[in-house]
């Protein structure tokens, strides 16, 4: 295998785990934008100066290719098997999405990281929180998230993962803050239960469209799919972008 034939496979391997794809994540960073108090804004405008929570959500896929930050690989996704909770698992030794989540947070909350390592743990915080809620990345341990079934989407090959990291929201031809602005807010009580929920509730939630998700029939994904699931996506976006506004102004707030 010549370089560039290695080269090119190393980067669509990097692309097919990505959650959401950058506008599902700027969606949820613009969101969560909408959702914070005053008291965490201004700590934001601190910590990121004027690169807004939309922006900041794609950096933690931005730095894969950055070896300075292979330790934090595995941070995006868990696994899950059917029939268990994530207490039930065993546990990832490099680390996983709610356990980092878990950790960030904390770390965020002590005060004690100077301001670059503040910087990178909030938009790694805000990235994972969005990682979560796009189901596959909370996996059953079979087929990576979903990234070795293959399917095709409107006669292309790809796969499920792909499906639902980038290709239902990026069909939409929607930027983020359409699509964000796109998105039917709930009511303030709807609000306030996703906020008390944590973050093994949104594993659990990521498992319960499981089933649905792997209803493929015969692998040819089209507008009827798209149909069927994309308000999955919708309201997984929107979850997201509350719970991290919740968190950050828990830690900020």
């Amino acid at each position: 295998m010549n370089k560039i034939s290695f080269l090119i496979i190393l980067i669509c391997a990097s692309l097919s785990a990505n959650a959401w794809g950058p506008t599902g994540h700027r969606v949820t960073g613009w969101v969560a934008e909408r959702h914070v108090n005053k008291r965490a804004k201004k700590h934001l405008e601190r910590i990121l100066g004027q690169e807004s929570l939309a922006m900041a959500a794609n950096w933690m896929d931005e730095i894969r290719s950055d070896s300075k930050y292979d330790y934090a690989e595995d941070w995006h996704w868990v696994t899950i098997p059917d029939g268990q909770t994530y207490q039930q698992t065993q546990k990832n030794s490099k680390g996983d999405v709610i356990e980092a989540i878990e950790r960030l947070k904390a770390s965020l909350k002590s005060g004690k990281l100077n301001l670059q390592q503040e910087r990178e743990h909030l938009k790694m915080l805000v990235h994972l929180i969005g990682d979560i809620h796009q189901p596959l990345h909370v996996g059953h341990g079979h087929d990576r998230g979903g990234n070795d079934t293959k399917v095709t989407w409107f006669g292309s090959s790809s796969n499920l993962h792909r499906v639902w990291d980038s290709q239902m929201i990026d069909d939409t031809r929607l930027s983020y803050t359409e699509l964000g602005a796109s998105l039917e807010l709930p009511d303030d009580n709807t609000i306030v239960t996703w906020q008390k929920t944590n973050v093994y509730d949104w594993a659990m939630e990521s498992v319960s469209y499981r089933e649905r998700i792997y209803n493929t029939g015969n692998g040819k994904l089209s507008y009827r799919y798209s149909y069927d699931n994309f308000h999955i996506i919708r309201l997984r976006l929107l979850q997201a972008g509350i719970r991290i506004a919740a968190v950050l102004n828990e830690i900020y707030g």
